[in-house]
C-alpha cells in the first residue's frame, strides 16, 4: 500500500546526487558514494529539464529462467534509490519515497525478450519524477520487480487483468507470487543513453501456511487457545470473479469460553484495513496490556471478530456490494457471519451484534449498519473516510471542476492531501494520485484513491472503474462522479429516511477529530447537519474531537468494548440472555 509520508526528505536526497558521466552497472562491490554535493534545487526539481525527454538510462528487464512456469503479464516497475539502506521496493510512498517507474507488460516469458523502460516512452509512468529522461546524474541502487496480473472473466462478461492477493492483504511488494531482482548499482549521466539489465529473478512466497494440496488463497494463520480462524470459499464472490474466492475472520474468544459450555456471546465486528492474525492485537502469551485486560476479570466476555477480505483492487473490500468488486457486503453477511455463528456459540441475534472500525473501517462499520440496519443493534464509528461526497476529503466531487487544484480566474491552487494539526501541508493530492499512476493504471494501484474509485463508483466500458477524473489532469467527470451517489452515506439516508429511520434511530456513533489528517471531518459535519433535520430525530452521537487529528476516539480499546457491551445488554429486547455470558 502507499505511505503517507512528506516530500522534504525526497529533495534533499535528490539535492545530494553528484553528476556523473556515462552509464554503466557498477561492479559488485562496496556502495558507490551517493553523497557528493554538486546537485542544486532546481535541478532537483528538474526545472531544467522538460517533462517526458527522451535520455537518461534504458532500462531492460527480464524474466529469469525458473522464475515462473509460464508467461506472466502484470505491471513492471523500475525503483531508483539514492540508498542502500533497504531495497528500493521498501523505499516507494509519498511524497518522500524514492523514484518509480512503471509500465504494463502481457506475456513475459521467463528466459524470454524483456522489456523496455526509457525517457519518451508515453507507456511509461513515474513519480516522483514523471520521466526516466529526468533522472539527475549520479550515483544509485536499481531494482526491478513485476506485479503480477491474472486475467478474469467475470460474471457481467467483463474481461480484466489484476493482482491477485494471497494472504499478504494486497501488499504490491510483499505479494505472493510478485518477482523482483537483485538490487544492483548504477552510476548514471542525466542524458545520456545506455542500457541497464535488471532480471527478475526472486519470487516472493505465500505469507500464510498453504494446506497440502491446497492453493495459497486457502491458506490461514495458525489457531491458538483463545484465537480461530476461519475462511470459506464464497459462492457468491465466486460467480462474480469467474475463479475461487475466499472470504476470512479472525475470532478472538473470551476467557472461560470452554469452562463455560452453556454460555452464549455478544459479538464485536470490528471491520478495517487487512488486520493481523488476531482481533485487537491479541497476544495468547498475555504480553501486552490489551491481552492482560481480556483475559482478566475486569473484561466483559464478548466475542471479537476481525474481517480477512483482501480483493484484486485493495486489502480490504469496504464491506459493500459495488460494481467493481462484486458482492462482498452480502459475502459477509449471508455467507461469513452465519458461519462464524455456526461454529462459535455466539447469540445469533441483532441486539447481541455490535460493529465498529476506524478510517477504512469507520466507513465500513457505518456503511454495515446503514444498508443492513437489521443486522445490528449499534455501530461505533470513529474517523469514517468521506460520508458525503461533497467533501471527498477535501474536493466537492458534484460539483468543483478539478480534483488536484483549485481553478481561480488567474491561478490554479493545489489541494492538500494531508496536513498536520497546526496546518502545515504533508502533501497533495497530485502526489497521492500520481504515484497510484506510477504503481498501476485503471485503478491497479492498491492505493487508496483507486479503491474509493472502484467501491464507490460505477464500471467502466473496459471493465475497470470509471475515472472520476482524470489521473494525470485532476479534470473532474461528473457524468461519472453521479455514479457514485448509491455510496454517498449522507445522502442515501437523506433520501430514504423514512423508510430506514425506524431501524436506525438511536444506533449511529460517530467520532472524529476537528483537525483530522485527511480532512475527513468535513464531510462529518454534513452529516451532523442533515441529522439536525431529520424526522424521527436519528438520535444518533457525533463527536468532534478538539484539535485532534487522525483519528481520534474518545475511547481507549478497553473503554471502546466495555461501551459496546453495555450498549447491547441495555439495548436487549425482552428475554434476551443476559446471563449465560455475564460470569
Amino acid at each position: 500500500m502507499i505511505a503517507r509520508r512528506t516530500f522534504a526528505a525526497l529533495l534533499a536526497a535528490l539535492a545530494l546526487v553528484a553528476a556523473g558521466a556515462g552509464v554503466v552497472v557498477a561492479q559488485s562491490g562496496e556502495p558507490a558514494p551517493v553523497t557528493q554535493p554538486g546537485l542544486d534545487l532546481d535541478q532537483a526539481l528538474n526545472r531544467d529539464v522538460p517533462r517526458g525527454t527522451k535520455g537518461g538510462p534504458r532500462f531492460e528487464v527480464t524474466l529469469a529462467d525458473g522464475a515462473a512456469e509460464h508467461a506472466l503479464d502484470g505491471r513492471v516497475y523500475v525503483i531508483v534509490s539514492t540508498t542502500a539502506d533497504d531495497e528500493p521496493r521498501f523505499q516507494t510512498g509519498v511524497p518522500d519515497g524514492t523514484p518509480l517507474f512503471g509500465k504494463n507488460v502481457d506475456g513475459l516469458r521467463p528466459g524470454g525478450r524483456g522489456v523496455d523502460l526509457r525517457g519518451g516512452d508515453d507507456d511509461v509512468f513515474g513519480y516522483p519524477l514523471r520521466s526516466i529522461g529526468d533522472l539527475p546524474a549520479g550515483e544509485y541502487f536499481v531494482q526491478a520487480f513485476l506485479n503480477t496480473y491474472e486475467t478474469f472473466h467475470r460474471s457481467d462478461g467483463s474481461v480484466v487483468k489484476l493482482h491477485m492477493p494471497c494472504g499478504d492483504g494486497h501488499d504490491i511488494f510483499g505479494g505472493t507470487g510478485n518477482v523482483y531482482s537483485d538490487v544492483q548499482e548504477l552510476h548514471a549521466r542525466g542524458h545520456g543513453g545506455g542500457k541497464v539489465r535488471l532480471e527478475l529473478s526472486n519470487v516472493i512466497p505465500p505469507s500464510d501456511p498453504v494446506p497440502p494440496g491446497g492453493t495459497c488463497q486457502q491458506g490461514n494463520p495458525e489457531d491458538s487457545a483463545h484465537v480461530k480462524h476461519v475462511k470459506i470459499q464464497s459462492d457468491l464472490l465466486t460467480e462474480y470473479w469467474g475463479r475461487p474466492m475466499y472470504i476470512a475472520a479472525n475470532v478472538l474468544l473470551p476467557e472461560g469460553y470452554e469452562e463455560h459450555p452453556d454460555a452464549r456471546y455478544p459479538v464485536i465486528y470490528q471491520h478495517g484495513h487487512y488486520p493481523g492474525p488476531s482481533p485487537f492485537n491479541f497476544l495468547e502469551d498475555g504480553s501486552n496490556s490489551f491481552s492482560q485486560w481480556w483475559l482478566s476479570d475486569d473484561a466483559p466476555r464478548a466475542i471479537a471478530v476481525t474481517f480477512r477480505h483482501e480483493n484484486p483492487y485493495y486489502d480490504d473490500s469496504y464491506a459493500v456490494n459495488s460494481a467493481n468488486l462484486g458482492p462482498y457486503g452480502d459475502a459477509i453477511t449471508e455467507e461469513l457471519m452465519p458461519e462464524i455463528d455456526e461454529h462459535f456459540r455466539t447469540q445469533g441475534e441483532p441486539w447481541a451484534r455490535s460493529l465498529t472500525g476506524g478510517s477504512t473501517g469507520g466507513w465500513e462499520s457505518l456503511a454495515q449498519m446503514v444498508f443492513y440496519p437489521r443486522l445490528y443493534s449499534s455501530t461505533f464509528s470513529t474517523c469514517p473516510d468521506p460520508v458525503d461526497f461533497h467533501y471527498h476529503q477535501i474536493v466537492n466531487l458534484y460539483e468543483d471542476s478539478n480534483a488536484y487544484y483549485r481553478e481561480l480566474q488567474w491561478n490554479r491552487v493545489p489541494r492538500p492531501g494531508a496536513r498536520s494539526v497546526d496546518g502545515n501541508v504533508r502533501y497533495t493530492m497530485e502526489d497521492e494520485n500520481h504515484l497510484e499512476l506510477a504503481l498501476g493504471t485503471n485503478g491497479r494501484s492498491g492505493g487508496q484513491w483507486d479503491i474509493w474509485e472502484a467501491v464507490y463508483g460505477p464500471q467502466g466500458p473496459d471493465g475497470y472503474p470509471a475515472r472520476a477524473w482524470d489521473k494525470v489532469t485532476g479534470a473532474i467527470d461528473h457524468r461519472v462522479a453521479e455514479g457514485w451517489r448509491p455510496m454517498d452515506i449522507n445522502d442515501y439516508l437523506g433520501t430514504n429516511w423514512a423508510a430506514v429511520a425506524p431501524d436506525l434511530v438511536g444506533k449511529i456513533h460517530v467520532y472524529t477529530g476537528d483537525d483530522d489528517t485527511y480532512y475527513l471531518e468535513n464531510a462529518v459535519k454534513l452529516l451532523e447537519q442533515s441529522f439536525a433535520s431529520l424526522d424521527p430525530d436519528p438520535q444518533a452521537t457525533i463527536e468532534f474531537g478538539n484539535d485532534a487529528p487522525h483519528c481520534y476516539s474518545p475511547f481507549t480499546t478497553t473503554e471502546l468494548i466495555e461501551t459496546m457491551v453495555d450498549f447491547m445488554a441495555e439495548h436487549a429486547p425482552p428475554g434476551a440472555d443476559l446471563s449465560s455470558w455475564r460470569y
